[in-house]
């Protein structure tokens, strides 16, 4: 799931007005994305999402809320796979993905987006990834399709991979967004591999690939961007590299006498 927001109820007072609510065509689209299928999403779907997102404010939903809902989803779908229900499996993934999708949205849209919150959509996001994919790797080699099996557990390696790179890049100070195949393409791909007949192999090596691209495009991507030696921050024109201390002891004998051994 990539989206953030608090995760403390905010205090009001019992005097402050409530804010309107929002109309759906003043509402933002979904967010622009680098990823494969992000521009016609946003495209096709851009009065649906705001519908939606409308509604759920008017529902007096938080983001928290979302987040909870769709970690419940994912262990859902865990079960559902676990025991074998395949195509109740897909769409109850389907309605997880599309919890994760709006969390960020209403989030920023109650001005209750908080690193706190990314964090923990982040983390819930990760988790969900392991139960879906873990489960599903158990339940293909308990059938002995170990094929299918052998993909799933591919998918889930490339797919923490996939964010790993971009955590750790962002860590070391620069940005990373762009991403082929992300986690709006990895739950539309398995969600068709689990409703569609005999569509599940050609699925999870479609995500096994294109994930596998997609870490290679990263790591080269964050290897450009940060520099070879010292520390470095960076910005959107390049990466600004800061000096370490010379190694070398100064020459001057206040400075010698007041360094460590």
């Amino acid at each position: 799931m990539s989206a953030a927001h608090g995760g403390e109820h905010p205090r009001r007072s019992r005097s402050a007005p409530e804010s309107p609510t929002p109309r759906a065509r003043d509402l933002p689209g979904p967010r622009r994305g680098e990823s494969l299928t992000a521009p016609a999403f946003r495209w096709l779907f851009q009065w649906p999402y705001r519908l939606v997102l409308a509604g759920l404010y008017r529902a007096r939903l938080r983001a928290w809320h979302l987040t909870a809902f769709s970690a419940v989803a994912a262990a859902g779908v865990g079960a559902l796979l676990l025991a074998g229900f395949y195509l109740a499996a897909g769409f109850a993934l389907l309605g997880a993905g599309l919890l994760d999708l709006f969390d960020g949205a209403l989030a920023r849209l109650r001005g209750e987006d908080s690193p706190r919150g990314a964090l923990l959509d982040s983390v819930v996001d990760r988790v969900a990834d392991a139960i879906v994919f873990g489960t599903l790797f158990i339940s293909e080699g308990l059938r002995g399709a170990r094929l299918s099996a052998g993909l799933a557990l591919g998918s889930l390696v490339v797919s923490l991979l996939v964010s790993h790179l971009r955590a750790q890049a962002e860590a070391s100070g620069a940005t990373m967004t762009e991403g082929m195949f992300q986690r709006l393409e990895r739950v539309v791909v398995l969600f068709l591999g689990l409703t569609i007949p005999g569509a599940l192999v050609p699925a999870l090596a479609l995500l096994t690939a294109m994930g596998a691209l997609t870490v290679a495009q990263r790591l080269v991507t964050a290897w450009r961007r940060l520099p070879r030696t010292g520390s470095s921050s960076f910005s959107g024109s390049g990466v600004v590299t800061r000096e370490r201390p010379s190694a070398r002891p100064p020459s001057s004998p206040e400075h010698r006498s007041g360094s460590s051994p």
